[in-house]
């Protein structure tokens, strides 16, 4: 949760979610309509997805939406004429639809930047956000089992 100052200087809880909404509310145009329904297939993809919001800052009171599953699946940020998607693990992911269209110089990162009128093809992008979540759960039980600090 994050906690945010109301009115009255009483602090209250905000959610990640409500985050979103805010920020896609607030757009009002397509890269609103488009970070929505990016949102909605990523949930489709993976029901138990959670969704955070980083990077908050006096220039982006409304941080940057993420979404985890055993880490980061994918960022969302919108700019002027795209919205872009990022994927944490985007370069070890296999992408035979060719979806990702930016950021290819990486050795880590890969991401989609949508503009006015694209169109999503959803099956690819699920499968997309599919193999980000096998990835980092793969990579998640690879992990050494923390031990327990002794008394």
């Amino acid at each position: 949760m994050t906690t945010s100052k109301s009115g009255a200087g009483e602090e209250t809880a905000v959610s990640p979610s409500h985050l979103i909404d805010a920020r896609i509310r607030d757009m009002g145009d397509w890269r609103g309509e488009m970070l929505a329904q990016l949102r909605k297939l990523i949930r489709q993809a993976d029901p138990d997805v959670t969704e955070e919001v980083k990077w908050r800052k006096p220039s982006n009171m409304l941080g940057v939406p993420v979404w985890e599953h055993d880490g980061i699946i994918c960022t969302g940020e919108t700019y002027k004429d795209k919205v872009k998607l990022t994927f944490a693990q985007g370069a070890s992911l296999a992408d035979p639809s060719g979806l990702f269209n930016s950021s290819l110089e990486g050795n880590t990162r890969r991401a989609i930047d949508f503009h006015e009128g694209d169109r999503v093809d959803e099956k690819a992008f699920k499968a997309l956000v599919h193999a980000a979540v096998a990835l980092n759960m793969e990579k998640q039980a690879a992990r050494p089992a923390k031990k327990p600090k002794s008394a």
